[in-house]
């Protein structure tokens, strides 16, 4: 079940920092100096906790995107 909930951003030295607050960060298991990650979706922004495997798909995809970027234009030949 989705929930909306409040935070408070506050300044943290050249950055800001998001205040998650207690219930939604026991329900996803977070503790303080856990890593998440911010997604920009067209509507806001979605904080979901970090997963290193992601960030390795999206590294491989981005590696396959820049080898294979002529491939379309060869084909269309």
């Amino acid at each position: 079940m989705a929930m909306a909930a409040e935070g408070i951003l506050s300044q943290a030295g050249w950055s800001v920092s998001a205040t998650i607050p207690k219930q939604l960060a026991r329900r996803f298991h977070l503790e303080p100096g856990d890593r998440i990650e911010a997604i920009e979706p067209e509507a806001g922004i979605v904080l979901i906790p970090f997963d290193p495997t992601v960030q390795q798909a999206i590294a491989l995809a981005s590696e396959a995107a820049k080898v294979y970027r002529p491939a379309p234009r060869e084909l269309a030949q």
